[in-house]
């Protein structure tokens, strides 16, 4: 069987949608916004465009949210306090977040994603994992829906995105970092397993810092290195994460795309490039994690009882503090004076904190989940990557 790509030009086909369909695999593609907070403020101030730019508070006390590419090639990152990325670039120009601007646009590339399949699972307000195995419009190939995608989201909202396109969740994610910003890239079935052997492992969700440096302790920089250990060895080192990271290794991940999968918390989290004690700086990051936070609980349209305040030390041990009340917090407002309620029992600090996360759960009113798609389904006319 042949194909043809975009130009025209025939090719022989690799893993087509029969071999596809025989394995239970999936044609998904992950797409994620190109710096999606200071990109929609270079495009609202057209000044801006090709500047350095933070969204967040500038200041001794401030933390960085979210960096334009420009700010990011002088190393400033997410997450960062203000003063180091100032001192790291002496131009870069600070915004502050307009969570409900950067909402808006969010739901309207959210309808854009639903135009093409009803199997949406958002992760965040920038990016999200799509089946679009059924192909409902009869468009034929997952990376041309993943073109038209990015195409319309440039057109409609004057952004750049980045997608992946796979057989599965784990890489489709990887493969929408691998062309950024505003780059697409395609792993067929048949590349799975060589691409996640080139990577580092570094790369892999859920393998932090700390995880990336107990794994080259064991020799394992690269996928290639982790293939050789098998999954007696890794659960003695690597407990819980093991049989992940075995599955992941072999390019194997059998999630589902789950648009309304049943939640059990919402929440967000800020790991800092330095240690931090200091209790103005702890309240003022919360302050930007609520703005995250409330954005994901309206986007969910979840209500909830519970309210769960994380802070993590450079040791990994983590404090929790949690707060229920009998109904559903109200706003905002009430979110936020909650989570100030649990760090002000908290404070002064014993040892200063490497992460701060915050949480609504106990969750109510949840719908049920819709029908998915089977990995036995046919999949449509949807032949070509």
């Amino acid at each position: 069987m042949s194909r043809r790509d975009e130009a025209g030009e025939a090719h022989d086909s690799e893993d087509g949608d029969g071999e596809a369909g025989a394995l239970g695999l999936r044609k998904i593609i992950h797409v994620d916004m190109d710096a999606f907070f200071a990109s929609v403020e270079q495009r609202d101030e057209p000044d801006l465009r090709g500047r350095p730019v933070a969204v967040g508070f500038a200041g001794e006390r401030g933390v960085v949210a979210a960096a334009s590419y420009e700010a990011r090639a002088f190393g400033v990152r997410s997450a960062m306090a203000s003063a180091k990325a100032l001192r790291l670039c002496p131009e870069l120009i600070f915004r502050k977040p307009r969570f409900d601007v950067y909402r808006e646009v969010s739901r309207q590339i959210r309808a854009i994603f639903l135009d093409y399949t009803p199997h949406v699972e958002p992760l965040s307000l920038d990016e999200a994992y799509l089946d679009v195995t059924a192909d409902m419009r009869g468009i034929g190939s997952a990376t041309r829906i993943a073109e038209l995608i990015r195409a319309r989201i440039r057109a409609e909202t004057g952004l750049t995105a980045s997608a992946g396109v796979s057989y599965n969740k784990f890489i489709a994610k990887l493969a929408s970092d691998q062309n950024k910003p505003d780059g697409l890239c395609v792993i067929r079935p048949s590349e799975g397993a060589a691409f996640v052997a080139g990577l580092p492992v570094k790369r892999f969700h859920g393998v932090g810092p700390k995880g990336a440096e107990k794994l080259a302790a064991l020799g394992i920089h690269t996928g290639a290195d982790l293939r050789t250990h098998d999954l007696a060895s890794l659960r003695a080192h690597c407990g819980s994460l093991a049989d992940y990271l075995y599955r992941a290794a072999r390019g194997i991940d059998l999630r589902q795309v789950r648009a309304d999968r049943p939640r059990k918390s919402v929440g967000g989290e800020r790991t800092f490039h330095h240690d931090i004690s200091s209790g103005p700086t702890l309240r003022e990051t919360l302050d930007t994690i609520v703005e995250i936070v409330w954005g994901r609980i309206e986007q969910a349209r979840a209500q909830g009882r519970t309210v769960t305040l994380k802070l993590r030390h450079s040791d990994f041990t983590t404090l929790t503090r949690a707060r229920s009340l009998p109904r559903a917090v109200a706003d905002k407002a009430e979110f936020a004076g909650l989570g100030h309620a649990l760090l002000g029992e908290l404070l002064p600090l014993p040892q200063p904190v490497r992460l701060m996360g915050l949480t609504l759960s106990s969750l109510i009113g949840e719908e049920p989940d819709k029908p998915e798609i089977s990995a036995a389904e046919p999949a449509g006319q949807l032949s070509l990557w």
